[in-house]
């Protein structure tokens, strides 16, 4: 699976949207996202452009999930919990700079795809688990950072919970559509706005702790 232009492409497009996390970077630059995205859509894989993907849902463009990705100040050492793994190109970028990943889809067979995308890259590192991720994964807690990527207004009290003390959590804040993606740090007195990383559009997050969802796909 190939696609036009590079995976360079994206990372000299994250650069020019202010990224500096040169490990980050360097990443992006070996990373084929063309592994992670539907094969109709390999066309435009090298563009920093959001990609439609089954289930209604949006891939976010890579130099936004970079953005993100950076806010969670990443050092190595870190146990982090990806709430929404879409085909995993996220989900491979943390691994590769964290520990270990914890990554939560509410649609089975995207999550199917997504393990077959990052073995297909020698990811080891990254669990994947078919379920609600509003409700976070008590069972894996504490998270040194959390990142949230769907939409709603407030943070849902599970993930709270569930962040180590001095963790950093990143959500798009809003209600689906038109949101400010907020870094969020587990101080002594509780999560506290840290500050707006940008402002864009993701599809809303369903679950208990989040918007109801009429048929659910999974339940954990």
């Amino acid at each position: 699976m190939s696609g036009r232009g590079s995976p360079a492409e994206l990372a000299r497009a994250a650069a020019e949207a202010g990224v500096r996390d040169e490990r980050l970077l360097a990443v992006m630059a070996r990373l084929p996202r063309a592994a992670f995205v539907p094969a109709e859509a390999v066309g435009r894989v090298y563009r920093d452009r959001p990609l439609r993907i089954t289930h209604g849902q949006v891939t976010s463009q890579p130099s936004l999930i970079a953005m993100m990705v950076e806010a969670l100040a990443l050092e190595g050492g870190e146990k982090v919990l990806e709430i929404g793994t879409g085909y995993g190109y996220q989900t491979a970028l943390l691994a590769s700079l964290a520990r270990e990943v914890w990554s939560v889809e509410l649609w089975p067979d995207m999550t199917a795809a997504a393990r077959r995308a990052l073995d297909s890259q020698a990811i080891e590192n990254a669990h994947l688990v078919v379920g609600d991720g509003s409700l976070g994964l008590p069972e894996q807690a504490p998270f040194d950072a959390i990142v949230v990527c769907a939409a709603f207004p407030t943070v849902p009290a599970p993930l709270i919970d569930q962040l180590a003390p001095g963790g950093r959590l990143v959500q798009p804040i809003g209600p689906g559509g038109c949101e400010e993606v907020m870094l969020f740090v587990n101080d002594p007195n509780g999560l506290a706005p840290g500050r707006g990383i940008t402002g864009a559009s993701f599809v809303p997050l369903h679950g208990r702790h989040g918007y109801p969802l009429e048929q659910a796909p999974a339940e954990r």
